[in-house]
């Protein structure tokens, strides 16, 4: 008699289960509702000041949350009850609308010099893509100003025609952008997402005589808005108060950029041998003991090009000036002639920029962060990707703003995790692209000392998180995103993005076979700079055969966060928000103790 098998299987349904309130949700309600089935508005103020640290809360705030949490949630116009469920509380602290983790109104003081603060920068904001063959356009440089970015770059060269000036990235198959149609969509979109200045920062490859159509364009323009320097130099920047709804135009002087083009005729092979961009090689004015260091890509040109430019630029062997395309210059960059040290010298009459590539600060980084530093006081510094990153991948951030620079130019249009800290750093003070460096930046301790990057800290607060469930997943992503047969296996990493020794990433247990996961796990984090600590958060779903999937993250600044229970927004890699995926957490921040 013949056998044979009997092969069954098993199909796990994609049931959503709504997860009750965390026990801690479930304590603090029979604490504040003393023990009844409804909490009060006077209740719930209670709860706001001594578990969320609202020390302002009023009963008019509290009867608004609660009036709006009911209407949300049953949808009556006119209410019957003016208190809260256990159900109803859970879900005013899990809407990201009600409970935001950190508040969105500007709150660092706005009056001191623009070189105090950092500065929401972006790098080659034309492009669409990648650096050697995406398009040129002014969309990605919308976008970047309706996120809150508020320093703009555009590389300007002239048309085939030479009759008209084009942005794109040099040497490259980079299609272009006409630069008046820039110009016109900064003017339109300048000002939607924060009314502090906007910064342009001009890379410029041209004639004097398309020098001149530039300052003509500009002043037609922005008009009024444009922020005209009423001296050469300037000798303290204005403050972001003082230059509310201006732009504000940087670039190296016509003049320094010529005799630098000059200069770089007589050193051609030392420009050869140097390490630079594929795409165009950088007008050198270093000395030798300076071969070594990435030249600043604010003097990057491309020869073939601009020696015509140099040749109608000169009248009797001396470079002119296009008095008008000068005037507009309210940020001078460049590098003076000489080595680092000279670079990073501090003028008592004049403030400037001074630009370095990721790998030229951390050269600069190692023998001369004090410099550094102290440059940074009175001067911008930008730090730019180095030429390789041809994905318009980002490096990381935290080198930059350790050492005071203000302007971290970044590829806005690329993503990464580098990409995340940079969104979540200028999620700080309302999102308005302005961020006041920490006051050990701007201190001069005795003896003329100033903060060094290097030096060890002991540690000064202590961030405890809890990560308590996560929700919204079956909203935003189709039931066979994460698994073909299953619900999601849902795990979230934790940490501390800041400081070399703040640095850490811990993780949760995974969750298997839920799409509302629920951890309970709590984590502490001591830090020695909290002031430059951002919590990094992640959500992936395991997957035991292939690579775990993203499910979301969001990066916080650690200085902003709103303590207690707190709904957490996640976003997708390129940091847009999700529609519905969030996590609830508790945050708790507390002074390290000495004994």
């Amino acid at each position: 008699m013949g056998s044979y098998r009997i092969c069954v299987c098993f199909t796990r349904k994609f049931k959503i289960t709504e997860a009750e309130p965390p026990a801690d949700v479930k304590e603090a309600f029979k604490k504040y509702s003393e023990g009844g089935s409804h909490m009060t508005a006077e209740q719930l103020r209670r709860f706001l000041m001594e578990v969320q640290g609202d020390a302002g809360a009023t009963i008019a705030d509290s009867e608004r949350i609660v009036e709006q949490v009911l209407h949300k949630r049953h949808h009556i116009a006119k209410f019957t009850r003016h208190s809260f469920t256990l159900d109803d509380f859970h879900h005013y602290l899990f809407s990201v609308d009600f409970n935001p983790p950190i508040g969105s109104q500007v709150h660092h003081d706005m009056s001191a010099p623009l070189s105090h603060y950092f500065i929401y920068t972006g790098h080659n904001s034309y492009l669409t893509g990648n650096q050697l063959s995406s398009d040129c356009s002014d969309v990605p440089i919308i976008k970047a100003l309706k996120r809150g970015v508020r320093v703009i770059e555009l590389d300007l060269w002239p048309n085939p025609t030479k009759d008209d000036v084009h942005v794109l990235h040099g040497r490259t198959l980079t299609t272009p952008v006409e630069l008046i149609k820039c110009l016109k969509s900064i003017k339109e979109h300048a000002f939607s997402a924060s009314p502090y200045p906007v910064i342009i920062t001009l890379e410029d490859h041209l004639t004097c005589e398309l020098q001149a159509k530039v300052a003509q364009m500009v002043d037609q323009t922005f008009g009024e808005m444009l922020y005209r320097p009423e001296s050469e130099y300037l000798k303290v920047f204005p403050s972001p108060k003082d230059l509310m709804k201006r732009v504000i135009i940087s670039t190296k002087p016509p003049k320094e950029y010529l005799e630098a083009k000059s200069f770089e005729g007589s050193n051609s092979q030392k420009a050869k041998d140097s390490d630079e961009d594929e795409w165009g090689k950088e007008p050198s004015d270093l000395t030798a003991d300076q071969e070594s260091e990435d030249k600043s890509d604010s003097e990057k040109s491309d020869h073939s090009q601009d020696d015509e430019a140099i040749d109608d630029c000169h009248i009797n062997s001396r470079p002119a000036e296009p008095p008008a395309y000068k005037q507009l210059i309210a940020i001078h960059a460049g590098k003076p002639k000489g080595g680092l040290k000279e670079a990073l010298k501090v003028e008592s009459d004049k403030v400037r920029r001074l630009s370095l590539s990721e790998q030229a600060l951390e050269k600069a980084a190692e023998s001369h962060a004090i410099d550094v530093v102290r440059f940074t006081q009175r001067n911008f510094l930008r730090v730019y990707p180095k030429g390789t990153r041809f994905n318009s991948s980002n490096y990381k951030p935290l080198i930059g703003w350790m050492h005071g620079a203000q302007l971290v130019a970044f590829n806005m249009q690329g993503y990464g995790k580098s990409l995340w800290l940079m969104h979540g750093m200028f999620r700080s003070n309302g999102g308005c692209g302005y961020v006041k460096k920490p006051e050990f930046f701007m201190s001069m301790v005795p003896h003329n000392q100033v903060f060094d990057p290097k030096a060890k800290s002991s540690v000064k607060k202590t961030l405890k998180v809890k990560v308590y469930m996560g929700d919204g997943w079956h909203l935003d992503f189709k039931q066979t995103h994460f698994d073909l047969y299953s619900p999601p296996d849902f795990y979230t990493r934790v940490g501390i993005a800041g400081v070399p020794a703040d640095e850490i990433m811990k993780k949760t247990k995974k969750q298997e076979d839920n799409w509302t996961p629920v951890w309970g796990e709590e984590f502490t984090f001591p830090l020695t700079v909290p002031e430059l600590a951002l919590l990094r958060i992640e959500v992936h779903e395991y997957d035991m055969s292939e690579k775990d999937d993203f499910a979301g993250q969001n990066c916080l600044p650690v200085s902003e966060l709103r303590e207690g229970i707190r709904a957490v927004p996640l976003f997708d890699r390129k940091g847009e928000k999700f529609n519905s995926v969030r996590l609830l957490m508790r945050f708790e921040l507390s002074e390290t103790s000495y004994i």
